[in-house]
Order: C-alpha cells, then structure tokens, then sequence
C-alpha cells in the first residue's frame, strides 16, 4: 500500500520549535521530489519547501525561509521539516506530499495530484 505516514507538530510557543517526520512506504521514494505543503484553516494549500530526489537541492517559500529546513534520508524513506522560530501566522495543517516540485508549488487540491500523507497540527500560540 502506498503510504506517507507523519509524525511530529503540536503546540508550541511562539518563537518555539518543532520537527515534523514523514515516513513513506509502498512506492519508490528515491526516484521522488518531496514537499510539505500547509493549510490553515479556511485558506487554500500553501507550499512551503521542497527537496528534490536526491536530497541536493532544496526550497522554501519566503515566508519559512531562514527558519525552516527540510531534509531527507533515501535508506530510511524519510522526510523532515525541522521548524524553527515559530510564528502563530505558522498555524496550519502540515502535510508531505510526493510529486515533481514544479506541480507542488501552484498545485491548489490535494486530490489533483501526487502522495499525500494525512496531515499533522502544528499550532503556534502567541
């Protein structure tokens, strides 16, 4: 079964931090872009950094850049989000998706493309 199962948020202070792991089984995750893509509630899907398939090139949307890190370990099938510097405007649904970069940063449903894992709270309090 193809699967990306998360791990990691919470609630955390603002100026706090927190990891986020992402597990993917059933699918070739090697050959595979990886993103985390955040929702707050009542607003559409927000991309927020990326790594391509080996792991030697990554992105991030402005607003995470210098605080956020993501990461990825092939032989463990693994992808992280190392959150720093919380903010509450940070406050969303958190998800990793599998799929070319390119398609992921303008993508606007879930539903339309790629591996989706099922989401994990990160909430910020001020």
């Amino acid at each position: 079964e193809v699967q990306l199962v998360q791990s990691g948020g919470g609630l955390v202070q603002d100026g706090g931090s927190l990891r986020l792991s992402c597990a993917a089984s059933g699918f070739a995750f090697n050959l595979y872009d990886m993103s985390w893509v955040r929702q707050a509630p009542g607003k559409g899907l927000e991309w927020v950094s990326g790594i391509n398939k080996g792991g030697e090139d990554t992105s991030y949307a402005d607003s995470v850049k210098g605080r956020f890190t993501i990461s990825r370990d092939n032989a463990k099938r693994t992808l992280l989000l190392q959150m720093n510097s919380l903010k509450p405007e940070d406050t969303a649904m958190y998800y990793c998706a599998a799929g070319d970069l390119k398609i992921m940063t303008v993508l606007k449903r879930k539903e339309d493309f790629g591996i989706w894992g099922a989401g994990t709270q990160v909430t910020v309090s001020s």
